[in-house]
């Protein structure tokens, strides 16, 4: 599976690679050599330096919180002269930051943890996401040609560097729905962290949850068509009609059935076809073709 980087397989970089000391010999390696792949922060100090056994633990607790999208290289200057000679370090604590092999950023004296966490979470967002866009697009490749397993442990392992990943959780719920586990896929869903809970993501894994419920209750297509034909005036055979459409893949056809529905009695069983229509634009992305011409004859319908 993916190891974003040289993360581990559950998204998290080994935390002795997160945070290490470094020397004169290992100063070209640990730090620019590395700054190619992720930004790294580097903090002068040294024993006797007050300030700095406050700065460094804040400095480290706010690399490890990053979960690889940061590191940090230690430097003491009493057995690290040259290098601190070779920066013009002046006093300590002193804080650098590299990116692409290059000073991008720095800082001295001791401040604040809030200070600190925006400094950590502003070089680290010089890296990018850490190739979890990637690492998405892949899951959701796998999911729609059917490899659910490797999607599901895709999605995970993203989960694993970014808990609060709307798009991978609600990816996760799609991939119990794809395998056939509706109740697993509604109970990951309402155990969502209150961050992403009204995510747009979670959203629409949870209308799909509900068409999958309705799919599951549909009756035979051709026995509904057959019951519009014969009373076209009846809205709930037209409207199980739609909820059967669908169930058998034919988006188009549901929402056209409802769409119809909603002209003839847009007020029938509390405004229920414009609320399934709802469900079903919700379920799709937004710039589907289905979503973005329903809801336009919707929306015709409702202003003419």
């Amino acid at each position: 599976m993916f190891g974003f980087g040289d993360r581990t397989a559950t998204g998290a970089a080994p935390q002795g690679d997160l945070v290490k000391d470094t020397s004169e010999a290992t100063f070209m390696q640990d730090v620019i050599d590395a700054s190619r792949d992720v930004p790294v922060i580097v903090d002068f100090w040294a024993p006797w330096c007050g300030p700095c056994k406050t700065l460094g633990p804040a400095l480290e607790a706010a690399v490890l919180a990053a979960k690889g999208k940061v590191r940090m290289v230690k430097v003491n200057v009493d057995e690290n002269q040259m290098i601190a000679g070779q920066l013009r370090i002046q006093s300590i604590p002193t804080v650098f930051a590299f990116f692409q092999g290059q000073p991008v950023d720095a800082f001295q004296g001791a401040l604040p943890p809030s200070e600190v966490k925006k400094f950590v979470d502003k070089i680290a967002s010089l890296g990018g996401d850490g190739g979890l866009a990637e690492a998405l697009e892949a899951a959701e490749q796998m999911l729609a040609e059917g490899a659910v397993v490797d999607a599901l442990e895709t999605f995970a392992a993203i989960l694993g560097e970014e808990p609060e990943n709307a798009a991978a959780y609600a990816g996760l719920v799609r991939c119990h729905l794809a395998a056939g586990d509706v109740a697993q896929a509604e109970a990951f869903a309402n155990a969502a962290p209150p961050a992403i809970a009204k995510a747009k993501e979670l959203e629409a894994a949870k209308a799909q949850i509900e068409l999958a419920r309705q799919a599951a209750k549909a009756g035979p297509v051709a026995e509904l068509q057959r019951a519009v034909e014969a009373d076209p005036a009846n809205p709930q055979a037209r409207f199980d009609l739609a909820l059967a459409l669908h169930a058998a893949g034919r988006i188009d056809e549901a929402v056209d059935a409802l769409l119809e529905l909603f002209r003839r009695d847009r007020e029938w069983n509390d405004g229920a076809a414009r609320a399934q229509l709802f469900t079903i634009f919700d379920a799709l992305k937004p710039t589907d073709p289905i979503v973005l011409k329903g809801r336009r004859r919707l929306s015709s319908m409702i202003f003419a």
